[in-house]
C-alpha cells in the first residue's frame, strides 16, 4: 500500500475524547428538568464506582505490604477526592431540586 499511514494513537484517543465532550455537552443540556434528579442519581452511582476503584488503587498495595507505584497511588487519591466532591455536590443539587417541588408551608 502506497501513501497510507497509521494514525498516531494519541491523536486517535484525543479525537475520541473531544467528540465525547461535545456529545456529552449536548446530551446533558437537552435533558428536561423533570429528568434532572434521576440523572443526578445515576451520576452519583457512577461516582461511587469510581470511589471503589480509587480506594483499590490507593489502598490495596498498602494492605499487602507492597509499596506499588507511587504514581498509581497518587492518581487513585486524586480520583478519590474528585469523586467524593462529585458525590457530595450531586446530593446537594438533588436535595435542592427536590425542595423546589415541595409545597411551601404557610
Amino acid at each position: 500500500m502506497h501513501g497510507i499511514e497509521a494514525v498516531d494513537p494519541f491523536v486517535f484517543r484525543l479525537s475520541i475524547f473531544v467528540l465525547a465532550v461535545f456529545v456529552g455537552y449536548f446530551v446533558v443540556w437537552s435533558v428536561t428538568p423533570a429528568l434532572h434528579t434521576p440523572l443526578m442519581s445515576v451520576t452519583n452511582a457512577i461516582s461511587s464506582v469510581i470511589v471503589v476503584g480509587a480506594l483499590l488503587a490507593t489502598g490495596v498495595a498498602l494492605a499487602t505490604n507492597d509499596q506499588g507505584p507511587l504514581w498509581a497511588r497518587a492518581f487513585g487519591f486524586v480520583a478519590l477526592i474528585f469523586a467524593c466532591i462529585n458525590i457530595f455536590g450531586g446530593f446537594l443539587v438533588t436535595q435542592r431540586m427536590l425542595a423546589m417541588y415541595k409545597k411551601k408551608q404557610k
